[in-house]
């Protein structure tokens, strides 16, 4: 078994403490199927709460799945995830949905949110811009990080270009099914709200 494969296992996780000092709400939004889901799951350290639902006739004509071969649920409210980052501190993640016709859902989202991921597939670039416009909508600081889907190759300058994103803003790659490359995502996220939350205390 190759390492990549290991690193996708499910790992043991510590049990969390019943009650928290401290509670950091993360969003984690994007596109249809560009693995937010995926990405809560492989991260939690709980067995975290889905709203999955099978995809029916129902949704013909409104969904498009034919960018995401073999798919057949989908988010229809939001995913749950928690991480202890200590003894009295946790992480809230929320996956969002990615449909458009669950858009509305967004913005009560984005309350009390700490900041964001954009999940993005490079093959479907354009799925990501109207999460990157919510989010400046509401002034909620994100990074971007582009899941491996195995498609064709763009430079980070291409991919900025297309999402006309400003330098100061991380994007990193991932891999949404491996617990380290989604931890190593959070990271970037906290610390890019830490530079930011540093800078303002040297420039209010």
């Amino acid at each position: 078994m190759d390492s990549a494969t290991s690193d996708r296992r499910p790992a043991e996780r510590t049990p969390l403490s019943r009650s928290a000092d401290n509670g950091l709400k993360i969003v984690i939004v994007g596109g249809f199927g560009v693995g937010k889901t995926t990405m809560v799951r492989s991260v939690s350290d709980i067995r975290p709460l889905n709203t999955e639902e099978v995809m029916t006739q129902a949704g013909e004509g409104i969904d498009d799945p034919s960018a995401v071969r073999g798919k057949t649920s989908t988010t229809v409210a939001f995913d749950f995830g928690r991480i202890g980052l200590d003894e009295r501190t946790v992480l809230y993640l929320f996956g969002a949905p990615g449909q458009e016709r669950f858009w509305f859902l967004w913005d009560r989202l984005f309350a009390g949110t700490l900041g964001a991921v954009v999940l993005v597939d490079t093959r479907r670039l354009a799925d990501s811009w109207y999460a990157i416009d919510r989010l400046e909508h509401h002034g909620t600081p994100f990074i971007v990080a582009r899941n491996d889907f195995g498609g064709p190759a763009h430079t980070g300058e291409q991919v900025r270009d297309a999402l006309d994103l400003p330098a100061h803003i991380p994007l990193i790659d991932c891999d949404a099914r491996s617990r380290e490359s989604s931890k190593a995502v959070l990271i970037t996220l906290v610390e890019h709200l830490h530079a930011l939350s540093s800078a303002q205390e040297t420039h209010p």
